[in-house]
């Protein structure tokens, strides 16, 4: 036996060389020319950036960044001290963990009882509730809690217009609870300018400053009033258009509230801002880091002194995205939400609610609930993701997208300021056509496949039993504002549209895919234009492979479709694809598509299928041929 002694210091990689920047860039664009997406002889000193991509905020994304990119940052400060960038505590979540936040919606008292009591005994921490409305009955809200451990477990109200009766029916239960107003904790939920977006009605702020000025001074662990920026994300808006919202919507209340009384750090403790937590981790988490700079600015800027700066930090609740949801294979949902909690956990969200991944569909049944909390738990307790203060911080590209972020929304932020504020943006039209500009841009990507969406735009389960729910009772606060969409949506209404042929007809809509030659020659394009028809519930049919135009013909006619697509290699189409058209279209076919870059090369071939091109119309305009009625 030899003895091996050990290091005093390990160095890994200490026999290779270093590698630099200009090393990496060349091998990039060896890789690049072997594509084609470079030319031979092109010299690009930044062959990195042919593979940038650029947010909705027109914030290009690298794949690579260094420390030169971060040399100029202002500096992200310390956990606990403005501004804030790495949270709002010195400890950060490492002894608490986030506050694991269950939404109930529903209408039934009874139901919403139990509920409540499952959530918070199986790791939830406090309660968000809809009432008023069509929701749960203001007036039910002592019988739901009446189980509840008010003083513990937080009470956050989504009370819509009825705030005011809604927080006097919560004070009477923290009364009937022998709960001392001064240790009462929640969130009442007051938000006329939300209300506003939701609705496109205009509501007075001044009655919400009124309950919160009087609220503050008797029960200070109570917070009054929401800034929910849901509505902008839910409208399809960019992150810095829902962060530019908000930091005007907190102005907004700023005023009102110190009109009303209160010192500029006590009105900003009365806020709680609500935020989207979607499956695009890096900019939740940078978004969350953004939004508390942004407010502690805005803070600075009204006067705050540099001891109430803590009070007046922004608290915030991330909510997992309702516009990322599909109906159409929802189990994908879990993931989506798992990156969206980790995200926001990253981020430094106080508060964290997960959808249950069936919640876009009707009432969340115990199962799909279960797993909505037990992914807050899971990455808290078992992925200790709480367990480093602000795990992003350092990151060059954090670090770089959190500044470029907060610098976008800032300059809207002052835009919609220019223009008299959120309430006057609102009323005007002004912001939700800016919105909807980015929803169409949006939706372009969506359609294009730029943005793929799993198990719906991508690699669907055409044949999948749709999931079945209890519909939610309506909501009366989602009409006549901004839109509310979501992102599956155009792809889901093509699957509904051939379900309900299948219902009717016994037969799913059919294309058939016209084979060229051999399995390894056709079998890319076959499997490219399968996944597509399939996006939109239309069933591929493959006949493997061919060897002649009679092979085809035979293997079409057997299909009973009127709607072929030709799948081969360019030469094959060079050799194949006129007098394989013909045939088709002399055999019955009303349209044959071909997969390949569209070309005028091929005569009968009256449309294309190919990357980048735009999936539902293709989809719709063969629904229609096959004569599958809309829905």
């Amino acid at each position: 036996m030899t003895e091996v002694s050990q290091p005093e210091r390990l160095t890994l990689a200490a026999d290779f060389d270093d590698a630099t920047l200009s090393q990496w860039r060349d091998r990039v664009a060896g890789v690049l020319r072997k594509t084609g997406a470079l030319g031979a002889d092109d010299d690009v000193p930044a062959p990195e950036r042919l593979l940038a991509t650029t947010t909705f905020d027109g914030i290009e994304l690298l794949p690579l960044y260094t420390a030169e990119d971060a040399a100029d940052l202002p500096p992200a400060g310390f956990p606990g001290l403005a501004p804030f960038v790495r949270g709002t505590r010195p400890e950060g979540a490492v002894a608490t963990g986030w506050d694991t936040r269950v939404h109930h919606a529903g209408a039934d008292p009874v139901a919403t009882a139990d509920a409540v009591l499952t959530d918070l005994e199986n790791g939830a921490n406090s309660v968000w509730l809809r009432v008023g409305g069509t929701a749960l009955p203001v007036d039910a809200l002592p019988g739901v809690l009446g189980g509840v451990y008010a003083d513990l477990a937080p009470v956050v109200l989504d009370p819509g217009a009825e705030y005011a009766a809604a927080a006097e029916q919560l004070l009477g239960v923290f009364a009937e609870k022998s709960i001392a107003p001064s240790e009462a904790i929640g969130v009442l939920g007051a938000d006329p300018i939300g209300l506003h977006a939701r609705t496109g009605q205009r509501h007075d702020v001044d009655p919400a400053a009124e309950l919160a000025a009087r609220i503050s001074a008797s029960h200070p662990k109570l917070r009054t009033i929401v800034v929910d920026a849901l509505p902008y994300h839910d409208a399809g808006g960019s992150d810095a258009q829902e962060l530019a919202a908000s930091i005007a919507t907190g102005v907004a209340y700023l005023r009102a509230l110190t009109a009303h009384g209160l010192g500029v750090a006590d009105a900003a403790a009365q806020l709680e801002f609500r935020y989207a937590a979607t499956a695009e981790q890096f900019l939740t988490t940078a978004k969350l880091r953004a939004a508390r700079r942004l407010w502690a600015r805005v803070c600075e800027a009204s006067g705050v002194a540099d001891a109430d700066a803590a009070r007046a930090a922004q608290r915030q609740h991330a909510v997992t995205s309702s516009a990322m949801l599909s109906t159409r294979d929802p189990w994908v949902n879990m993931l989506r939400g798992t990156l969206a909690c980790f995200g926001a956990a990253a981020g430094g969200a106080d508060a964290i609610t997960v959808q249950p991944f069936d919640a876009a569909i009707g009432v969340s049944d115990a199962f799909a609930r279960r797993i909505a909390r037990n992914t807050s738990s899971i990455l808290l307790s078992e992925s200790k993701v709480a367990g480093v203060i602000d795990p992003a911080g350092g990151s060059w590209y954090v670090e770089t997208l959190t500044d470029e972020l907060a610098q976008a929304a800032w300059r809207e932020f002052q835009a919609i300021e220019a223009a008299g504020g959120i309430d006057a943006e609102l009323a005007s039209g002004a912001i939700a056509e800016r919105l909807d500009t980015t929803r169409r841009a949006r939706e372009k990507r969506i359609a294009t496949r730029q943005d793929p969406l799993t198990g719906v735009s991508e690699f669907p389960t055409f044949d999948e039993q749709p999931l079945r729910r209890e519909p939610l009772p309506p909501d009366d606060r989602t009409s006549g504002g901004l839109p509310r969409i979501r992102y599956a949506q155009p792809y889901e209404r093509l699957r509904d549209r051939a379900d309900a042929h299948l219902a009717e007809h016994g037969k799913r809509p059919k294309v058939f895919l016209a084979t060229l030659g051999p399995i390894a020659a056709h079998t890319a394009r076959a499997t490219f234009a399968a996944n597509l028809f399939a996006a939109g519930g239309i069933e591929p049919v493959n006949p493997g492979a061919t060897e002649t135009v009679a092979d085809v013909l035979g293997a079409f006619v057997g299909s009973h479709t009127a709607v072929a697509c030709l799948c081969g290699t360019d030469m094959a189409y060079a050799e194949q694809a006129d007098e394989v058209t013909a045939a088709l279209r002399k055999a019955g076919a009303k349209a044959v598509l071909l997969a390949g870059k569209p070309t005028d090369a091929y005569e009968g071939v009256t449309g294309f299928v190919h990357k980048g091109c735009d999936v539902p119309e293709v989809l719709a305009t063969t629904l229609d041929t096959l004569g599958v009625s809309e829905q």
